[in-house]
């Protein structure tokens, strides 16, 4: 049983004159199949329901006693009333309906064994559904969920059985023979699993060519060729080809501070593998980035191949030097906001509480780098558009140590002049203008600044214009400190609902057209709006009725398309 994939198709009510979006792109035209607007692979759904009988046992083992009947104290009387006795009569002579089961009674299993009997089964029952919803609850969508296991392609079964391709053999001649020249390390039967030519068969040029480059592809040859033999009674088609030498063995020396197993893991490199230089140079500079990432900016790593009594032996010789961290971080030149706020916006960090020396300050040189960024764009949007940052780095007599000190240039902070709008055409400057927050005479502020980018494009997105799309763009002026806004705005099309569709691909059953169009706010003959369209995405997501795991299927989206041609066949 799979959990079904929804599939719900937006159309507009009328096919635009142009169909190309602010971007630039044209919309596709849709010729057999309705695109999809929302989409999602099928998923799982079990209910726990199915599961009652594994805890239904171990509640019945602890709750089950012997089944002994007694009689009723309120109609002993009655009972012997009825067999005409004083005395306590027979069983055989009462009747069943004067008798009731004795809860009383003692267990059918000791308590011990029934409580471990109840555990064991609550554990299996457990662990069961963990299993089927992937471990991340009913919606199957944890992150601990391994991919599901996809059946091995038969072309690549019969490859790895050394077998052939079931195809129509063409050619006029027959391979009398095939041979491979020049393997030493790698097996025959390895080369040969990669071969389409055998014997006995059609021999065709194309597959020869086709068998050379999948042996180029194997990564264990330098160059391949081929030689054909061409006799009266068939062809001897012969495979020469040249080794590269295999690494024999890694070997890690100097590595003190990080143990071999963490290194190797970096490296990326085994025994086995070709013997090249690129990607000995290339594990090289991944082992130079993980020292670099754990706060040895220091190291050094060099490469010899080749040793004594190895050829094919790889050796890294590692000096680390001293593992650095962050003493001290300063901040100069800032006035108008304080150090301690921008020690927050920072992602380097000193010594934790300020006095335990050895927690989260190691020191990262391209965190710190980014962090010159981070600050110089932080200043940006407050208005000194010609801020400058830079950073010094000093270290202790020992080396360990060090202290960053970032010194800010704030400048001038700049006033807006003017404010413009290029591009509108459907909606006037002076509705736009009220949405507006950031006006002439106005200190500089990005926040305010994208706050009304998101504005104007919303406001254009309620009238159905979906596409629209607005870029602000900052020009300095001659005179001092002043600078002026403009919006460059792309319209697009204007779009309205035509026709809403729901496919629900998997099982149709589990799934109700109608329970879909409950949660999307969409109505046919409304212009399309935007922030709803947004809000329905989000919503569709959080309802745990659709796959949103990534590695699973494709998360639910929503996609308006054009209406071109009628959609006979949804």
């Amino acid at each position: 049983m799979t959990r079904p994939r929804l599939v719900i198709h937006l159309l507009q009510d009328s096919e635009p004159a142009n169909c190309e979006t602010s971007t630039g792109v044209k919309h596709r035209q849709v010729r057999n199949k309705p695109k999809q607007l929302f989409f999602a692979k099928p998923v799982v759904i079990r209910s726990p329901a199915s599961q009652i009988w594994l805890v239904a046992i171990p509640l019945a083992l602890v709750v089950t006693r012997n089944r002994r009947w007694s009689l009723r104290s309120k109609d002993r009387k009655q009972a012997f009333r009825a067999v005409g006795s004083q005395s306590m009569p027979p069983r055989s002579q009462i009747n069943s309906k004067y008798f009731r089961p004795d809860t009383q009674a003692r267990p059918v299993l000791p308590m011990l064994p029934r409580l471990l009997v109840a555990c064991c089964m609550v554990v299996f029952w457990t662990s069961t559904l963990s299993a089927q919803y992937g471990g991340g609850g009913p919606s199957g969508g944890g992150a601990g969920a391994p991919p599901p296991e996809e059946k091995i392609k038969f072309r690549e079964h019969i490859h790895s059985r050394d077998g052939l391709p079931i195809q129509r053999d063409k050619g006029d001649a027959i391979v009398k023979n095939v041979r491979v020249i020049g393997n030493q390390v790698v097996g025959l039967h390895k080369i040969t699993e990669k071969l389409q030519t055998r014997k006995n068969r059609f021999y065709d040029y194309e597959m020869v060519l086709s068998d050379v480059r999948r042996l180029n592809d194997m990564g264990s040859f330098d160059h391949v060729t081929f030689k054909i033999d061409k006799q009266p009674d068939g062809v001897n088609v012969s495979y020469i080809v040249h080794e590269r030498p295999m690494i024999t063995r890694v070997i890690y020396h100097g590595n003190r501070a990080l143990n071999e197993r963490e290194v190797a893991g970096r490296c990326g490199i085994t025994a086995g593998d070709p013997l090249s230089e690129f990607s000995i140079e290339s594990a090289r500079r991944r082992l130079l980035d993980y020292y670099q990432a754990e706060g040895f900016n220091q190291v050094s790593i060099a490469s010899v191949i080749g040793i004594e009594s190895d050829a094919g032996a790889v050796v890294f010789r590692i000096n680390e030097g001293p593992k650095e961290r962050i003493a001290k971080i300063n901040i100069k030149g800032s006035t108008i906001v304080s150090e301690a706020r921008l020690k927050k916006i920072i992602r380097s960090r000193g010594p934790t509480a300020g006095f335990l020396s050895y927690f989260g300050n190691v020191v990262d040189l391209q965190k710190i780098d980014q962090d010159v960024d981070v600050l110089a764009t932080y200043y940006h949007n407050l208005g000194f558009l010609t801020a400058t940052v830079g950073r010094q780095l000093e270290y202790d007599d020992s080396g360990k140590w060090l202290t960053v000190t970032y010194v800010l240039n704030e400048g001038p902070r700049f006033k807006v002049n003017d404010v413009q709008i290029l591009g509108n055409q459907f909606i006037t400057e002076e509705s736009l203008r009220q949405r507006m927050q950031l006006n002439p005479g106005d200190m500089f502020d990005g926040t305010l600044m994208r706050r009304d980018v998101g504005e104007l494009v919303y406001g254009y997105g309620e009238l159905g214009f979906i596409y629209a799309d607005v870029e602000p763009k900052t020009v300095m002026r001659d005179e001092a400190n002043v600078v002026d806004l403009v919006y460059e705005i792309s319209e697009g099309d204007r779009w309205k609902v035509g026709e809403i569709r729901v496919n629900i691909d998997g099982e149709p059953h589990l799934m109700k057209e109608t329970t879909m169009l409950n949660l999307v706010d969409l109505r046919e003959g409304d212009w399309i709006d935007r922030r709803t369209l947004e809000t329905n995405r989000r919503r569709l997501e959080r309802s745990q009725l659709l796959e949103v795991n990534p590695q699973v299927a494709e998360p639910p989206d929503i996609k308006v398309v054009p209406r071109g041609e009628q959609f006979d066949d949804f």
